[in-house]
Parts: structure tokens; C-alpha cells; sequence
């Protein structure tokens, strides 16, 4: 629940208020508070840490990244023999985890839970900024580090008629803590991206009757659900540096190198056969990047992979007609998505799938939803609709920078920001993967940018502490952010990578697609620099 009373916070006077307790807020809090000896509390809505993983409890939810990387390297400890049960933790397993993080280094007594900000207001005058809960309390704090996820701003569509609706209606971002019972019921997912995907292979076979509302339909490949690979468990016990260092050198930081070979310079035969060992493999991010380089870059080599899925869909789905509606029409570019089984799923009796594109959703009625003017009788409704991504969060609060500049103002036609930690006109204002940071898995690179930018405090500290952002290295460095993306067919794929996912947001390029590697080595020399692009006295 979201706070509407005071929480005593009135007058607090803080060194560093952090927002969100997910992976990248939960390292933050350890290291301003237990290694630089700071005044730092942090605040979460949620009613205990974990982020997106406190709230994303629908069935079938697990991480899609190998749990190998998933994961700190701080507590050299827990990096080593945290004994994950799965190549993929489920949901469960990784809130496990961060609890045991933030108990082990009592972190929880900081955190101020069931607490929203509502706004942030930048005082010259003081060097501060003014926080204001949703339920009234004012304090101060003389740094803010934002770490409100990538993927946390839950996006919903509203249909007509809601109330007149008998049945119950489930948003799989904010799922009961009391699993619903879904039985023998008459189910109906709305969206088909990598929630909706791995809730209609958990529910397909516990549900009375699974009616499937496809928008867009999507690339899926296996994911290779299994048991944690004990040699890579032994790699870790016996050299943690090391796998992290490699882990953080890959380009996208998925646990496992990329290609470096185009899936045009191999015979057909090589080709297909690469494509067949990274299906019977699993994990959808390998299907793209570590087969072939270029899936991602060239229509030509794109279609290869898209050639290669489609013949699977063909032959897995035996109806033709429901096939063809499974097939994609666009770019393999978007977010890999996986789910084991996904497409053999459309083979049962009990499931149905609906082109809500073709025949749209118009409106709810009381036993169902009227879809292309016919009605689909439904007892519970799971809206997978995904996330407004990136920027949602951040533009939930109101923030106010120097001289009276609302973000919201500055980001009207996109985000703008240097490095994905800061943006210019904000002072003392730090974000964890933030808007232009690297495409990659998180975790590890959460825990990275934390290093970095509390190093930056520690150098603030020892003169006035301030850490402002020039406007001039912001706009080069998003000006090269999106000439890479450029380069790609995610530019010209419609998906929450662009923002094309929220209807009235603007499109454009929101990453760093240099890769990890290329993302360290251009901060370290930033660093070296004398922190080049930032002002910090």
C-alpha cells in the first residue's frame, strides 16, 4: 500500500535519501550507510524490499537472465555460496535473496516502508533537496539517489464498463499476496510480452478454460528451465573475482559471451544447426546474441533467426490458422523473449487464442468482455500489459531542479540524462540505471554504477558536496547513445526499448548500446578525467 498518513518523518535531516529497495537501492543503502559512514535512509511504496520482485509475484514468474549473474559480488561471501536452486530462480527464490541481503547487513532498520515520494524540490540556497511524502512528510536530504527500476511503472489499458464487470480483474505487476484460485475458472491475459508469456504456460493446464488476447504476437524460444549448473557453481566457489569480471566484460552482461561471427558469413547447414543446439539450449537472450552477431543489426541476418522460429511455430502448432496468428510480421528485436513450451500450449483444448487487433477489445460486460462484437465469457481477467518503462518511475514524481526546471518538463520529448546517473540542472540528484545507462542484464551492473557515483559523493564530500552535470557532455552523450541505436533494428521495432509501448510517450532511444565492456571503459576514463561532464566541488 502507498503511504496517506505522516510516518514521522517530519524534519529529518538526511546525507542521503535513496529511493526504491529493489536490487540496485538495497546496494546503494549498504554502501552510503555500512562502508562511507553516511546518514542515508531509503524509502519504498512496497511493504518490504525487493522491487520488482516484491511485486511481481503471478504464476510463472522467474528471472530470465542465468541466475548466475543475478546476483551482488560485494558480499564476496553470499556471491560464493548462495546455493540458487535454479539456472532461472523463480520469483520466490530471488525475494529469498534479497532478504537475506538486507537482513545480513541490517539494512531493513533504514527502510521506510509503505512510504512514497511525491515530490523533490532543489534548494540553492541550502544544497539540499526537500522531500515530500505522499502522506505529508517533509525532510531533507543533501543527496538523492533514484533507484525506481527499469521495469516497475506498471502500464494498464482501460477498457469501457469496468464496474459493470462480475468477475475479478488481476494486474500481474501488483499480484495479491494471497494466490487467488484459479481453478476450473474461465481465465482471459491480456498482452503477450515476457509476463504475459510465462503466465499463460504456468496457468495453461490449472485453468478451467485459458482465453489468450494477443495484440502483437511475439518471437519466443525455450527458455531451458533446469537445475543451477554445478559447474558453473564450482567456477564461482573457486574464483568469484574472476566470473564477475568476465560477467561484467560481455557486452549485455547474460552470463555467457556474445557472437562474434555474422549469420551470413555460414553455410546454411551451420547455420541451422548453431539455431537447433540454442533451442534444445534454451534461454532466449543466447538465441539472439550468442548465435550470430548480427540478429540485431541486419534485416538479412535477422531473418535467418526469424526463418529458423517461424519453421518451429509451423511445426509445433497444429492448427495452420492459429499458427499464422502466432507468427510475427516484424523484426526479431524487441526484448528476447523465452518460455518453455509456449507454442505447444496453443495446442490444448482448453486454450484459445483471440487477434484482439483484428477484433479489438470495445469494452467489459458483466460475465465477460465484448471482443470484435462478440462476448467472451470470463471469470477473471490478468491484465500482462507490461511497464511504462525506463522513465515511468522517475516521472511519478514531481521534481523540481535548480532555478524552478521540472523534470518533466526537460524530458517532455524523451529523456535526457549523462551516463545513466545523472542529469543536468539536478544537483546531487544519482540514478541507478537510469535512462541512457548500457543494455544489459542489472544486478551487476546496478552494482557497478552504485561504486561509481558514491565514489563521486566521497569526492564531493571532501570540499562543498556538490555534484553537478554538464549540459554539454549530457547532450553528447545522448547524442551517441542514439546514433548506436541507430545502428540496430530495435530503432524500428515498436516495444518499450523505444517507449512505442505507452500510447502519447515519445519514441526514441533510451540506451547506451555500446555494451558493458565499451561502458566501462568510457566511465573509468571519465574518471580519470578528473570525472569529465561533471562538476564536482
Amino acid at each position: 500500500m502507498n503511504d496517506t498518513t505522516s510516518n514521522g518523518l517530519d524534519g529529518l535531516e538526511l546525507d542521503v535519501a535513496i529511493i526504491g529497495t529493489g536490487v540496485g537501492g538495497l546496494y546503494a543503502l549498504h554502501r552510503a550507510r555500512n562502508e562511507m559512514g553516511l546518514n542515508a535512509q531509503a524509502f519504498d511504496d512496497a511493504g518490504g524490499v525487493g522491487g520488482t520482485w516484491y511485486w511481481n509475484r503471478y504464476p510463472g514468474c522467474r528471472v530470465d537472465t542465468e541466475s548466475t549473474v543475478y546476483t551482488y559480488s560485494f558480499d564476496m561471501d553470499m556471491f560464493q555460496n548462495w546455493e540458487w536452486s535454479e539456472r532461472y530462480a523463480k520469483q520466490s527464490e530471488v525475494l529469498n535473496y534479497l532478504n537475506a541481503v538486507a537482513d545480513k547487513h541490517d539494512l531493513k532498520r533504514s527502510i521506510n516502508f509503505n512510504t512514497r515520494i511525491a515530490s523533490m524540490v532543489w534548494s540553492d540556497d541550502e544544497g539540499r533537496w526537500t522531500l515530500t511524502t505522499k502522506g505529508g512528510d517533509t525532510f531533507k536530504a543533501k543527496y538523492v539517489i533514484e533507484a525506481v527500476g527499469l521495469l516497475s511503472s506498471s502500464y494498464a489499458p482501460q477498457f469501457p464498463d469496468q464496474d459493470k464487470f462480475k468477475g475479478e480483474v488481476l494486474l500481474a505487476s501488483k499480484w495479491p499476496e494471497e494466490e487467488p484460485d484459479l481453478a476450473g475458472k474461465r481465465v482471459g491475459v491480456v498482452g503477450t510480452g515476457s509476463t504475459g508469456i510465462q503466465i499463460i504456460t504456468a496457468l495453461a493446464d490449472k485453468v478451467g478454460h485459458l482465453h489468450v488476447l494477443q495484440r502483437t504476437p511475439q518471437w519466443v524460444v525455450p527458455l531451458g528451465i533446469g537445475p543451477f549448473p554445478l559447474e558453473t557453481r564450482e567456477k564461482i566457489k573457486k574464483d568469484p573475482v574472476g566470473f564477475r569480471e568476465w560477467a561484467l566484460s560481455t557486452a549485455a552482461v547474460f552470463g555467457f559471451d556474445e557472437s562474434t561471427v555474422s549469420a551470413l558469413e555460414v553455410s546454411e547447414d551451420e547455420r541451422n544447426r548453431v539455431y537447433e543446439a540454442a533451442w534444445q539450449k534454451g534461454n532466449g537472450f543466447a538465441f539472439m546474441l550468442e548465435t550470430f552477431s548480427d540478429i540485431p543489426v541486419t534485416p538479412e541476418a535477422n531473418k535467418t533467426a526469424t526463418d529458423f522460429i517461424k519453421s518451429k511455430i509451423d511445426a509445433i502448432v497444429k492448427d495452420p490458422k492459429v499458427a499464422a496468428m502466432l507468427t510475427p510480421k516484424d523484426y526479431y528485436a524487441k526484448r528476447p523473449l523465452a518460455a518453455d513450451n509456449y507454442y505447444d500450449t496453443f495446442n490444448r483444448d482448453n486454450v484459445t487464442l483471440h487477434d484482439v487487433k483484428a477484433n479489438p477489445i470495445e469494452r467489459f460486460s458483466e460475465n465477460g468482455l465484448i471482443i470484435g462484437g462478440e462476448e467472451v465469457e470470463l471469470d477473471v481477467l490478468i491484465m500482462a500489459t507490461g511497464f511504462d518503462a525506463m522513465t515511468g518511475n522517475y516521472l511519478k514524481i514531481e521534481t523540481i531542479g535548480r532555478d524552478g526546471v521540472r523534470l518533466q518538463d526537460e524530458w517532455n520529448d524523451g529523456p535526457h540524462a549523462y551516463a545513466g546517473m545523472s542529469i543536468a540542472k539536478f544537483p546531487n540528484l544519482l540514478m541507478v540505471f537510469g535512462p541512457f545507462s548500457p543494455f544489459t542484464s542489472q544486478p551487476l551492473v546496478h552494482e557497478w554504477q552504485v561504486q561509481f557515483l558514491t565514489e563521486m559523493i566521497e569526492k564531493a564530500q571532501e570540499g562543498n558536496g556538490l555534484i553537478e552535470t554538464s549540459l554539454d557532455a549530457q547532450e553528447d552523450w545522448v547524442r551517441v547513445c542514439q546514433e548506436g541505436m541507430a545502428g540496430t533494428l530495435f530503432q524500428v521495432t515498436d516495444s518499450w526499448i523505444n517507449g512505442a509501448n505507452i500510447p502519447g510517450k515519445p519514441r526514441t532511444s533510451m540506451w547506451f548500446m555500446g555494451g558493458m565492456g565499451g561502458y566501462m571503459q568510457e566511465m573509468n576514463a571519465i574518471k580519470s578525467d578528473d570525472y569529465r561532464g561533471f562538476e564536482i566541488n
